[in-house]
């Protein structure tokens, strides 16, 4: 059987046209359409673990997960229950991360909250320490035993934010969670005549929270990294660059150059990636698998613009001016052995998704290169969160329009089937915040309706993941 490790992964042949070419393995067993891309396909031994089975959970008996054969699950921190601070466990649960704190495994979770309308008793915590005691957002943090994959406490580590949709881990100990609106004082109506805003603070910035926390702190938002419909973050451990993605169908792809290293509140330099000697070049449509593309970055002179209230695109159009690239609904961001992997949700031109590859050079320049486009629903529908795993594949959570898979992609280029959401009445609900434990042994992820966190383990090595 063949070992996979990260390297492989990062130095393979993933940028090849054969991954526009992928069909997925149907673990129910149904007859591939007339366009056959069985060749195409990771087979087991070769990157996938094999058909998907309805599998129980370990700690409750539930079948809420199909998954190969030998892997198994604990499901835990649904919503609704009553946390150890005497909080209900909020809904919504979207992008997360694991962190090792003084031998606990612990995990920092997102909740995608978002009340539109500012009303006092929605946070999730104590209002007294939230950011907006009129937002419902924030993130809870989770205590797991690494031999039981169960939960021993969990309690709200961020309250008061707005629409927390994904974020990501930084190397010194903590989780930036990245709010998905620009929603702020300002009370208007929508085009349906629906009341919006009227919060007491502006929204639309990204918090950090420290994984070592045992409690809910004061909430403090980062305006240097800028004020738009944030998405999700991966930091460079070797430069502490964050790269930021935003979710808007018209999207811009951000680095932020701290002033310090590790030192976020202290400032620094917001840019947008733009294609050399190709301005305001449009990656949604018209790409081929494998293509490359030298990249320059410009400065956005007002990361926190007044405007951002009344128009979400204000730091996008300044980077845009000068020249930057556009995307279509960045979501997903997670560094891997010295790349940014990030997903376009609706890009391609069958707008099912694309998979972006980032690398910088020496220069404080990159190149750019276009991983994956899926050519139909059945072969990807909707790549959001992903992650790079310890063994080098990538782990891609789904958000599409029908069922939901967690998709495996190995060095090869080519695609599989990890887990299927068969969670009765809410199938087509989307996966999110897939994590590995420090030790890359327990694979974590959540759906995020009805709210629900799982551990997953098996025999890693015998696949790409």
């Amino acid at each position: 059987m063949r070992r996979f490790d990260r390297r492989t992964f990062l130095t393979g042949s993933l940028s090849t046209g054969a991954a526009l070419a992928m069909q997925r393995i149907v673990a129910r067993g149904e007859v591939f359409g007339k366009t056959s891309y069985r060749h195409l396909m990771a087979t087991k031994g070769n990157g996938a673990y094999g058909l998907l089975r309805s599998t129980a959970a370990s700690n409750t008996g539930e079948m809420l997960l199909a998954l190969p054969e030998g892997f198994q699950y604990t499901v835990f921190g649904k919503t609704g229950e009553k946390m150890s601070d005497g909080n209900q466990t909020p809904r919504a649960h979207d992008g997360m991360a694991a962190f090792s704190v003084k031998g606990e495994l612990r995990l920092i979770r997102n909740h995608e909250i978002n009340n539109q309308l500012g009303k006092l008793g929605v946070t999730i915590g104590d209002p007294k320490k939230s950011y907006d005691p009129m937002a419902g957002g924030g993130t809870t943090t989770l205590v797991i035993d690494p031999k039981t994959r169960e939960l021993k406490r969990h309690f709200v580590s961020l309250s008061g934010s707005l629409h927390n949709c994904a974020g990501g881990p930084t190397p010194w100990g903590s989780w930036i969670s990245c709010e998905e609106t620009v929603l702020g004082t300002n009370k208007f109506k929508d085009p349906q005549g629906n009341d919006r805003g009227g919060f007491s603070k502006e929204h639309g910035y990204c918090f950090e929270v420290s994984a070592s926390s045992n409690e809910l702190k004061e909430a403090v938002p980062l305006p240097a990294l800028g004020r738009f419909v944030h998405e999700a973050i991966a930091v460079d451990p070797k430069t502490g660059i964050v790269y930021e993605t935003e979710d808007r169908g018209a999207a811009g792809f951000y680095r932020f150059i701290p002033k310090k290293k590790g030192k976020l509140s202290q400032g620094g330099r917001l840019q947008m990636l733009a294609i050399k000697d190709n301005p305001k070049y449009d990656t949604r449509t018209g790409q081929k698998g494998g293509a490359k593309f030298d990249v320059i970055w410009v400065d956005i002179d007002d990361p926190d613009p007044a405007s951002a209230t009344a128009d979400a695109a204000s730091v996008y159009k300044q980077g845009n001016d000068k020249g930057a690239a556009i995307f279509a609904r960045l979501e997903g961001c997670w560094y891997g052995e010295g790349s940014i992997f990030f997903t376009a949700t609706s890009g391609g031109d069958k707008r099912r998704g694309q998979i972006w590859q980032y690398t910088p050079r020496g220069n404080g320049d990159g190149l750019l290169t276009l991983l994956f486009e899926s050519p139909d629903a059945q072969v990807l529908d909707g790549p959001d969160n992903l992650c790079v795993s310890p063994r080098g594949g990538l782990i891609i959570c789904e958000d599409g329009g029908e069922e939901q898979f967690v998709r495996g992609l190995t060095a090869e280029g080519k695609i599989f089937d990890f887990a299927r959401n068969i969670v009765s009445g809410f199938e087509t609900r989307e996966f999110a915040g897939a994590t590995f434990s420090p030790d890359g042994q327990t694979l974590f992820l959540n759906i995020q309706t009805p709210g629900l966190t799982f551990a997953v383990w098996g025999p890693w090595n015998e696949g790409a993941l």
